[in-house]
């Protein structure tokens, strides 16, 4: 679709950039991963989920360029170029970020090795059907995490590593951004199969837990925090309470008439931080590390901040 700037956008699901960031993780190296001061849980969380989530990435990347030449709406297909472009850069900077991760936390490269042996039996092992609709669940989920994240951009990011606020910040909006590609592409292929549908959803939501729970754990034991009750018990009611979050948030996606676009938590109400965010890209201001008050900065058409 053509580009818009953010005052332009009906809906945040209007326009799907392709933004060639790349972000400087490296600068933690050597520091704490759980780089969100403001809800450390919240950073562990992510940083686990973040494992395997490249690798779905790449997946999609591999799917939807095997597919579009069958697709013939100019439009799906303007998106589906647009939904490539972004998972590509996405699943490019995580993929340094585990690198750095890697040193804090021992089990990071056999869970990415795990992560990348499923999604290449997907690809060699599974039906074009099944590869779309797997996409299509997945999606859902990454689009849901985004808004919620964003809707609690200043509870879980607020005091934060101005990269890894930035790195997530972005990939957010984006998740968002796209949000409905994967589940229009099942759509025009296989619109016919609802049942189907919610049943990758139910699939996909199955591997996310199972595989975010698997480097959470792992990442708790290295934190010391499952060996002290009051801490480890806070670090897992926030990953049971976010997993719930994102289940209760899925509901609207099992009714037969849902859409992306008109799920309650997406809509013309464009979240704030989100907003923000583009106004900052728009104007050329960096979006690599994001200070805190940037974006509230950016909302108010205030100045500040560096250039690209």
């Amino acid at each position: 679709m053509a580009s818009a700037s953010a005052e332009q956008l009906a809906h945040p699901m209007d326009n799907i950039p392709v933004r060639n960031l790349r972000f400087d993780t490296e600068t933690l190296r050597g520091e704490s991963a759980l780089w969100s001061h403001s809800k450390p849980d919240f950073s562990m969380f992510i940083n686990a989920l973040g494992i395997h989530v490249p690798y779905f990435e790449r997946f999609l990347v591999a799917v939807f360029r095997e597919v579009r030449a069958d697709i013939g709406d100019a439009d799906l297909m303007g998106d589906v170029k647009g939904i490539i472009g972004q998972e590509a850069h996405h699943a490019f900077n995580f993929v340094g970020w585990n690198e750095v991760m890697s040193a804090r936390y021992p089990r990071v490269s056999e869970l990415e090795a795990d992560a990348a042996q499923h999604f290449a039996n997907m690809s060699t092992k599974r039906s074009r059907f099944f590869q779309v609709g797997y996409v299509a669940g997945y999606e859902t989920f990454t689009f849901l995490a985004g808004a919620i994240i964003l809707d609690r951009y200043e509870e879980l990011m607020g005091d934060a590593d101005p990269v890894m606020r930035a790195l997530w910040v972005w990939h957010q909006v984006e998740e968002v951004e796209h949000g409905a590609v994967a589940f229009d592409v099942y759509k025009y292929f296989y619109a016919e199969r609802e049942w189907a549908r919610k049943f990758f959803v139910l699939l996909a939501f199955a591997h996310i837990t199972k595989e975010t729970l698997r480097a959470y754990l792992h990442m708790g034991r290295v934190e010391g925090f499952w060996h002290q009750s009051v801490r480890g018990f806070k670090a897992a009611d926030f990953f049971v309470r976010f997993a719930a979050d994102l289940a209760r948030s899925a509901l609207p996606v099992l009714k037969r008439d849902y859409h992306p676009r008109n799920h309650p938590i997406c809509n013309e109400n464009q979240n704030k931080a989100a907003l923000a965010w583009r106004q900052r890209y728009d104007a050329g201001l960096t979006t690599l590390a994001i200070e805190q008050g940037d974006l509230t900065c950016a909302l108010e058409g205030k100045a500040g901040g560096s250039r690209q």
